[in-house]
């Protein structure tokens, strides 16, 4: 191939291979994952046997449940059971306070709950309570790369089937009324693992048989006051492998969001600058040629 041509060809396939690299991105996917939070401020899974016990009929109702993004402030707190009462709502729960919260983004996830002077009722008690109580608040938190955590609280006092019960952090009370029925709670319970938290302020064990309103018997569970995260994703940080006493960095990524490179990149550059000088020396080449040639003539 004449040298002229030869220079000529190299450069455009100098151009070629330069114009193959990727072009840069401003941004990049972190790869990063919201985290999950959720909140309820009251959650029933109980049985009521009606019509001494020949009908049977589940309540289970989630009063103020979120899940992240979500807030409730006292909203829905009634519940209906049809054959109880004639089927009319009754309320589930009573509250000066009742907040669910629940937010995530990628660095954290919180779920809240909260109640202010509640009263618990169940089918058959009209006139008594289940449960009242001050103040319960829950709050489970999990933030990217650090140890979830999990808090429960039962402030001041409670009152369980008419009876003044005294709440201990962490611990269990049972409350035995002769005629009305039995009520076990179990306070302030938290569970955190290396990614999740879950906190309860209080959880009833019911069996009451109140013999009213064609109620014979109320059996199963109430939650009062539970939060529960997960933690999000943390980013992944690059490792330096040990061999022997020495420390090798590892290969790059084989995507650069910022600069937009790979990791054939510094081959592709080096080929193309090979490609540059093979050129610059064929054009070179042909001018001395030239030069030559116009001596001898």
């Amino acid at each position: 191939m004449p040298a002229r041509r030869l220079a000529a060809a190299t450069a455009a396939a100098a151009v070629s291979v330069l114009g193959a690299l990727p072009a840069g991105s401003a941004h990049a996917d972190t790869g990063k994952t919201t985290g999950k939070a959720d909140a309820v401020v009251l959650r029933t899974d109980l049985n009521v046997a009606l019509l001494n016990k020949t009908v049977s009929a589940p309540l289970a109702v989630a009063l103020n449940e979120v899940h992240a993004p979500q807030t409730a402030d006292k909203t829905a707190l009634s519940a209906t059971l049809d054959g109880v009462d004639g089927g009319k709502p009754f309320n589930v729960l009573r509250a000066d306070v009742a907040t669910a919260r629940a937010a995530v983004d990628k660095q954290r996830a919180e779920g809240y709950s909260n109640l202010v002077n509640a009263t618990v009722h169940v089918p058959g008690l009209a006139t008594m309570p289940l449960i009242q109580v001050e103040q319960v608040t829950s709050k489970a938190v999990c933030a990217a790369g650090k140890r979830p955590t999990a808090d429960s609280n039962v402030l001041g006092s409670a009152t369980v089937l008419g009876k003044k019960v005294n709440l201990t952090a962490g611990g269990t009370a049972t409350v035995d009324v002769p005629s009305v029925g039995k009520v076990q709670l179990d306070l302030s319970k938290t569970s955190v693992t290396s990614s999740t938290a879950a906190a309860t302020a209080l959880n009833l064990k019911v069996s009451v048989n109140p013999l009213k309103l064609n109620v014979s018997e109320v059996n199963g569970q109430i939650t009062l006051a539970r939060a529960t995260c997960e933690s999000p994703a943390a980013a992944d940080e690059p490792k330096t492998p040990e061999v022997g006493n020495q420390t090798k960095p590892d290969p790059k990524p084989e995507n650069l969001a910022e600069t937009g490179g790979s990791s054939a990149t510094p081959y592709l550059i080096g080929g193309g600058a090979l490609l540059l000088v093979l050129g610059a020396g064929a054009v070179t080449l042909a001018r001395r040629r030239r030069t030559g040639a116009d001596a001898d003539a």
